[in-house]
This record gives C-alpha cells, sequence and structure tokens, in this order.
C-alpha cells in the first residue's frame, strides 16, 4: 500500500501539477497534505523490514528443510534491510534537522 501511494503521489506531480504550487489551490487533494515523501519512504522500509521478518520466522518454523547456509544468507538479508531502514531513518532525521 506505501508503493501504491507513493505512485500516487508522482503520477499526480508529473501529470497533474506540481505539489509545491498547490498548498492553497482549491484542486489539492485534502489527503495530499497529511502524508510526506519523506514519511512514505520510511513507511515503505518499515514495511520491507516487516515483510523480510515474517519470511524469517516462516523459515525458522520450518528449520528442518532449510540448510544452514540459506538460513544464514536470510538472516543477512534481513539484518541489512533492518540496518539500511535505520540508517534511512537517521539521515532523515538529520536532514530534517538541517531545514
Amino acid at each position: 500500500m506505501n508503493l501504491l501511494i507513493i505512485i500516487l503521489f508522482s503520477g499526480y506531480e508529473n501529470f497533474v501539477s506540481k505539489m509545491d504550487d498547490l498548498h492553497n489551490h482549491q484542486d489539492r487533494p485534502e489527503w495530499m497534505g497529511h502524508i510526506g515523501f519523506s514519511d512514505l519512504k520510511l513507511k515503505l522500509i518499515g514495511s520491507i523490514v516487516a515483510i523480510s521478518g515474517i519470511e524469517l520466522l516462516k523459515a525458522f518454523m520450518n528449520v528442518d528443510n532449510l540448510s544452514d547456509r540459506h538460513l544464514a544468507w536470510m538472516i543477512g538479508i534481513h539484518v541489512t534491510f533492518l540496518f539500511s531502514g535505520l540508517f534511512y531513518a537517521a539521515m532523515d532525521r538529520i536532514a530534517a534537522k538541517d531545514h
């Protein structure tokens, strides 16, 4: 759903009107002022980490049928997603302080 909202925002800005010009415009959708691109990116990264965690949990529930190497790769990928999300959130927070 987060990816769908990002696509909606991008499509609106590319094909209808630039969002910077719409702050007080009557055609601006009501919901557009509540969610920003940065918030959506963080939600998307959070969703990816959650999906990865669920897949990892499913793998642990079926641990007898998987090799140690496969589990190690799954854990490594999940940790990579997790740290990427944390680093992105930290960078976003630092960038927000500068503005």
